[in-house]
């Protein structure tokens, strides 16, 4: 059973050790690329800022985002702001989204996130968990993904073998770091291939963060994964 509460306080964790990294910077660098193409570190504190508000809105009933030219223009408008206006957004957004949380709730209630996905009311808590802590790698400031938490990394690798389950573009493939397995791509009695590394390597080959050239592929190449 998914804990909420326990998720929410894993948000507000994060957020607080993503708060104290950024104010080290300077609006200079704050301006800098990050890394994903095409984005400056502001895109990125921007991103983090409205997906907060996007996900209180998913909690409050309403469509995540108006649409997907209002939620790319807010980025683009918010990614040159001075590195204070930054830090500002991204708390107070996350204030607004942890105090949504707080209210009385179905948390067992079926809420509508982007493009028609789906998912238990729940599970938003650990979706905003994740945008935290991968963005907070993204932002290229020491932050890596050895660093994340245990726990989050093994949920977030559980989460995308989840959702790479049952593509028929992807071969039975059983995922290992040593001590635990995870299996993901089109059904099978049997996986096609094995796929060994670290968690952090996992992880990253999973979430589009990392090539894949750390892991160790058994029994053919490695998967080629679809775009997340």
């Amino acid at each position: 059973m998914i804990d909420h509460a326990h998720d929410l306080e894993s948000v507000r964790e994060a957020t607080e050790r993503l708060l104290t990294a950024v104010a080290e910077l300077d609006n200079a660098s704050a301006a800098e690329p990050s890394r994903l193409p095409g984005w400056s570190r502001g895109h990125v504190l921007a991103h983090i800022a409205r997906n907060a508000d996007a996900l209180t809105n998913v909690l409050e009933g309403r469509p995540m985002y108006a649409d997907a030219f209002v939620r790319d223009t807010d980025i683009e408008r918010d990614a040159p702001r001075p590195l204070d206006v930054q830090l500002t957004d991204v708390r107070e957004s996350a204030a607004r989204f942890q105090a949504t949380g707080a209210l009385p709730a179905d948390w067992s209630r079926t809420v509508e996130l982007r493009n028609g996905v789906v998912d238990a009311a729940a599970r938003v808590p650990f979706r905003r968990w994740v945008e935290v802590e991968l963005h907070f790698v993204d932002l290229g400031i020491g932050y890596e993904l050895e660093d994340l938490p245990k726990e989050f990394t093994e949920r977030e690798i559980e989460f995308l073998a989840e959702r790479f389950g049952g593509r028929p573009d992807v071969p039975p493939t059983r995922l290992t770091d040593g001590t635990r397995a995870w299996h993901t791509g089109r059904a099978a009695e049997q996986s096609e291939v094995t796929v060994s590394g670290t968690p952090a390597d996992l992880l990253g080959w999973l979430a589009g963060r990392r090539d894949g050239s750390g892991l160790t592929a058994d029994g053919g190449p490695l998967p080629a994964l679809p775009p997340l």
